[in-house]
């Protein structure tokens, strides 16, 4: 098991790529009072120099070893693109760093079940970067089922939909580097389809392919015996008004959007409507109770978060899997 980090200092994180992600995750890290961006690694030193300055972090590098290497450093953030995060958690695991990785964690479930195999045999802590599983008002709503609130769960519905246009050199459209709405998108509607239903029996899926063969927009239905129970949608081209509802036998709960980070949750039922505000509001980005649950578990020694565990990115990943095939998309280092 991990040597817990002692509560008298914060958790020292390193930040493995210096893109949009890192730049919005690492203000928040530093807005928590247990954490605080240590130092940053980028393939061009320059680059890592002025978001190291940015954020206040003390060193730079211009490559990821050194990086991870940095013996002042607790748990290194892996940022890059998912076809990359498997080579970039290895790396860090391999220096005996903990790791949370921007989701997807891997570009598919074998990739991800090697990652984090390495990392609880290397005793380090490791998590997918998930934020939607800490947010407030999604464990509210677990909470208000748990108390029975809605009666029995029995369907959920969920969307995202960006609206980019096709542009064959835009991440979302481009196969070499991961591209297509499951991925990046669709993997918010199945991790809270999971969340609240569990693993389906049947998965039907239908879908549209861009021209670079990506895939553009797809409809899941999640199957539970006979029964319906998700309906589930993702598009990279369409835009949507990205809500999402848990629907009881006694009543409902709706997200307002975006539904992967929920800006209010409202309790329907026949005594009428509890409206519950946006508690992260007005304070960064919504990315702290991701950041505070790897600060938990790196205090209390443990090797996944119980919040988002290994397991379930895993069987996530296998519906994704699942899904993209289905709609007929191989990625170039699948083939």
């Amino acid at each position: 098991m991990p040597t817990p980090i002692a509560d008298g200092r914060p958790i020292r994180w390193g930040i493995l790529g210096a893109g949009g992600i890192a730049d919005t995750v690492s203000g928040d890290i530093n807005l928590t009072s247990g954490n605080v961006v240590t130092a940053v690694a980028a393939r061009h030193a320059d680059r890592a120099a002025r978001f190291a300055a940015n954020h206040g972090a003390a060193r730079s590098y211009g490559d990821y070893r050194s990086l991870v290497n940095d013996d002042e450093v607790d748990v290194v953030y892996v940022t890059t693109t998912h076809p990359y995060h498997r080579e970039h958690a290895l790396l860090a695991i391999e220096a005996g760093k903990a790791v949370l990785i921007e989701k997807p964690v891997c570009l598919n479930a074998r990739d991800a079940r090697e990652v984090f195999a390495a990392a609880t045999e290397a005793g380090v802590f490791s998590m997918e970067a998930m934020w939607t599983r800490t947010n407030p008002l999604v464990r509210q709503a677990q909470q208000l089922i748990a108390d029975g609130a809605i009666g029995e769960v029995r369907g959920v519905r969920n969307e995202f939909g960006l609206g980019r246009a096709f542009d064959p050199k835009n991440r979302l459209y481009e196969l070499a580097n991961g591209g297509g709405a499951l991925l990046d998108l669709g993997v918010y509607p199945a991790t809270f389809a999971f969340l609240f239903l569990g693993q389906p029996d049947e998965v039907r899926t239908v879908g549209t392919l861009s021209p670079t063969g990506s895939d553009e927009t797809v409809a899941m239905q999640w199957m539970y015996g006979d029964h319906p129970g998700a309906q589930l949608w993702t598009s990279a081209l369409i835009h949507a008004p990205n809500e999402a509802a848990i629907l009881g036998t006694k009543g409902w709960i709706s997200f307002l959007p975006e539904a992967y980070r929920p800006t209010g949750l409202i309790l329907h039922t026949d005594a009428g409507e509890v409206h519950t505000p946006d508690p992260l509001a007005g304070n960064g980005r919504g990315y702290q109770p991701e950041i505070e649950e790897v600060e938990r578990c790196l205090r209390a020694g443990l090797l996944e978060s119980p919040l988002i565990q290994h397991a379930d990115t895993i069987a996530i990943l296998e519906i994704l899997d699942g899904a993209r095939a289905a709609v007929g998309v191989v990625y170039p280092g699948e083939r």
